[in-house]
């Protein structure tokens, strides 16, 4: 945990304060408006007349400037208010003998009238207008942030509806307003993320823990938590109250920077994640135009917010995450690295046998069609130029450590040609990597050609990827590809929304001409892609090959294996009455246990998107009752009540989880906080030094309605997978597809003789069987 704070207060308070000084004089500003042109304008004055009011305060104009500018020939404003004295009225007669000293005046009229009644009454009404709708939108998101801020319907049983819910369901459909609601119309309206209670989240870590730790080890634990929930505990929660009440989500930005950007080692592996898909074409060039268009109609439409809000059933979800999904890359320091988002950019960066190629997405003022993609795609595989010296294997700075990426950059990158091609990579759209390997799904090989594919796309060559790059599309040289993406801005279904988008056009929409060509013409006049220039000397080549170096083994070390489970899927888990989800993170339990013979502390993702900026939250898979199930099947007793209660325990967790009830990130918040006032906390950090042996993921699949999953669920995506987090420890991603197929994509590390990604697959797949025959379908079922 060397990578948490040490100072001793929290800047961004300051921030949280200039804004609500901000906001406070916009709201000023306007009442003052509305004030002046709405409320002054309904007493009545008499044509030349000074109309008499008895006020307090009020900002005074002396008889003599009035008099003076009344003299000129001006106007007098309808706010212009007058204080009159002895000396005043002696001197200027004409301004009315009706005067008393001492009161204060309203002057309306002098001698031309400002504004006449009829306008002022206009003005007025669109001010007073523009203030009822601004209050009626606010009221109107204020009561259904309220009513998204109850999850009761998470909790209520699966397939009844109660009155209580119907009636809330009702309340949120009215008080949405919108009818074709965009991307961020809800943004305003989804709750905060809560702070759990210091006793709560107590409760519920020592009950996780509980199956982990002989009897000795947790009595001294619960010391520990005791401890820490009498004495420190509270001061750290205070200050997160006082956080969760001036920030946006109060884990969300010390997440990022904590836990992704303060990371010193490579994030290639470690921290990028991949997307795969397995569908052949005969032409690289033209898959690589297809894609790129798609994924280029996707960021016009992201810009426009012309896309549907993703909703949990109709409840909306948090849409922060799509804002910096292109014209993004993450830049080393030495310190801690920062990610770099550019408003808007009009060039993607193309990677080729070792050169850099600079290719604009528009010409004549319009995106680039997918013929004329390919056509420059083309254009690119047909160079026969080398590559210049230390330009091939430049990317290896972005796959080793953070620190001698970061010198290299600021001492060899920032000058000249160096600092103008690195600007275009940074600031691209996405990288594209035009890889000259074959990657496919062979049936005569699965197993092997899966593992190779899936190697590929995590790691490739450890310098054909430019892995801090927010997306990098990888075209195979048989028209395979995938996605590799850097993890820090946002989390896997925001990259698999895009995904999902993209293979739904690529074969349909945009299709192929019969010659295997993209639709349309090529462009005989558009100009051709740009070859980047560099100038690296000896020095930085040498810290290339030294990253490249550590790259290469670190990806040597990955051993990666994919399981297309085709045996059964959700449509056959569901007619067991049992959440898909949780019988897949039963198996697993299972399956670990048979591989390694022992049980291990677990995490599985689950999305905290129900609240503003929310990213994800740890539902901590291995629980007493997951244990009794397993201790069950290996002991040969009865099973199926065990497995029912297991299945309800996940489900209740994960429900916590995605309701801001869980566990980890509160913990991981205290520690922060207890790292910026610092104060040691000796329960806290042995807390966030356990490993995870464990890590999963499932990756949705959030469009279904987009694909034929009945006759082409070769079109949709194969899911994608991660690195181990722990040495010794196994990464477990899954993806369900349509009713009949869950693919699996587990790693683990060479080095480590407790792991086998070969061998807990084997475990996995026999663990899914071995739980579905405690059902005793019929055979009509399993069809």
């Amino acid at each position: 945990m060397q990578n948490y704070p040490n100072c001793t207060q929290n800047h961004v308070f300051l921030g949280y304060i200039s804004q609500f000084f901000v906001l406070s004089d916009i709201f000023c500003t306007y009442f003052y408006f509305l004030y002046a042109y709405a409320v002054f304008p309904l007493f009545h004055v008499n044509q030349g007349g000074l109309k008499h009011h008895h006020w307090s305060t009020s900002s005074r104009l002396t008889a003599p400037t009035l008099a003076n500018q009344s003299k000129r020939g001006g106007d007098v404003t309808p706010t212009h208010l007058i204080t009159a004295d002895a000396h005043a009225l002696s001197k200027y007669p004409h301004l009315g003998a009706k005067m008393r000293s001492g009161d204060i005046y309203f002057v309306q009229h002098l001698q031309l009238r400002y504004m006449s009644t009829q306008n002022q009454m206009l003005v007025g009404g669109v001010m007073v207008g523009t203030g009822l709708w601004i209050a009626i939108i606010f009221s109107m998101r204020t009561v259904l942030k309220g009513l998204l801020s109850w999850h009761g319907w998470m909790f209520a049983p699966h397939g009844k509806i109660t009155c209580q819910l119907r009636i809330w369901l009702i309340l949120v459909k009215v008080f949405s307003g919108m009818q074709t609601p965009m991307l961020y119309s809800f943004q305003n309206s989804l709750p905060h993320l809560p702070v759990p209670s210091v006793k709560d989240t107590m409760r519920r870590y020592l009950d996780s823990v509980r199956p982990l730790l002989s009897d000795e080890e947790h009595q001294r634990m619960q010391s520990l938590a005791l401890g820490f929930e009498k004495n420190l505990g509270p001061k750290l929660q205070w200050y997160l109250k006082l956080k969760s009440w001036w920030a946006t989500n109060y884990v969300s930005d010390w997440w990022e920077e904590y836990i992704y950007l303060r990371g010193r080692g490579p994030i290639m592996v470690n921290s990028n994640y991949y997307v795969m898909v397995n569908i052949l074409q005969r032409s690289v060039a033209a898959r690589a135009g297809n894609v790129i268009h798609a994924i280029m109609i996707y960021r016009r439409n992201l810009d426009r917010a012309q896309m549907k809000p993703v909703r949990q059933s109709t409840i909306p979800m948090c849409s922060s995450q799509y804002e910096r999904m292109f014209n993004t890359s993450r830049i080393p320091g030495i310190e801690t690295d920062t990610v770099q988002h550019m408003s808007d950019s009009r060039h993607i960066v193309v990677y080729h046998r070792g050169r850099y190629f600079k290719v604009g997405m528009f010409y004549d003022g319009r995106l680039l069609l997918p013929r004329e993609i390919e056509q420059q795609m083309e254009r690119i595989l047909a160079e026969t130029s080398e590559p210049q010296p230390g330009e091939e294997t430049l990317a290896a700075l972005t796959a080793g450590d953070r620190v001698p990426w970061a010198c290299a950059r600021n001492a060899y990158l920032r000058h000249g040609k160096n600092k103008k091609s690195l600007d275009a990579v940074e600031k691209a759209a996405f990288f594209v990597t035009l890889d000259d390997t074959e990657q496919r799904y062979d049936p005569a090989n699965p197993v092997e050609s899966l593992d190779c594919y899936a190697k590929s796309l995590l790691h490739g060559k450890c310098y054909d990827r430019w892995f801090d790059k927010s997306i990098n599309l990888i075209v195979f040289k048989n028209g395979t590809l995938g996605l590799n993406a850097e993890h820090s801005w946002a989390d896997a279904p925001i990259v698999g929304h895009l995904w999902e988008q993209v293979l739904s056009m690529d074969p349909v929409k945009l299709g192929y001409s019969a010659e295997g060509h993209c639709k349309g013409e090529t462009h005989h006049n558009l100009p051709g892609p740009q070859r980047l220039q560099w100038n690296i000397p000896p020095e930085c080549q040498t810290m290339i090959a030294n990253s490249l170096s550590v790259a290469v083994a670190l990806a040597d070390d990955v051993d990666s294996h994919i399981i297309p489970f085709s045996n059964f899927g959700k449509g056959l888990i569901k007619k067991c009455k049992i959440s898909p989800d949780a019988f897949i993170q039963l198996a697993l339990q299972l399956a670990h246990y048979r591989d390694k013979g022992k049980f291990c502390l677990t995490y599985e993702a689950s999305m905290t998107r129900l609240f503003r900026e929310g990213r994800t939250e740890t539902v901590r898979s291995c629980t007493i009752e997951s244990c009794a199930f397993v201790r069950a099947m290996i002991n040969n007793k009865t099973k199926l009540r065990l497995l029912t209660q297991a299945a309800g325990k996940h489900q209740q967790m994960y429900r916590l989880a995605m309701t801001g009830q869980g566990i980890d990130r509160h913990l991981f918040c205290l520690y922060v906080v207890s790292k910026y006032l610092g104060q040691d906390s000796p329960f806290l950090q042995e807390v966030l030094s356990e490993p995870w042996k464990l890590s999963t993921s499932q990756t949705p699949l959030q469009q279904g309605e987009l694909f034929d999953l009945v006759n082409h669920p070769e079109y949709v995506t194969s899911g994608g997978g991660f690195g181990p987090v722990a040495d010794d420890g196994y990464g477990v991603a899954y993806v369900i597809i349509g009713e009949k197929l869950i693919n699996f994509h587990i790693s683990s590390k060479r080095s480590s003789p407790e792991t086998d990604s070969h061998r807990f697959g084997n475990n996995i797949r026999q663990a899914m069987l071995d739980m579905l025959d405690l059902f005793q379908l019929d055979k009509k079922d399993l069809k």
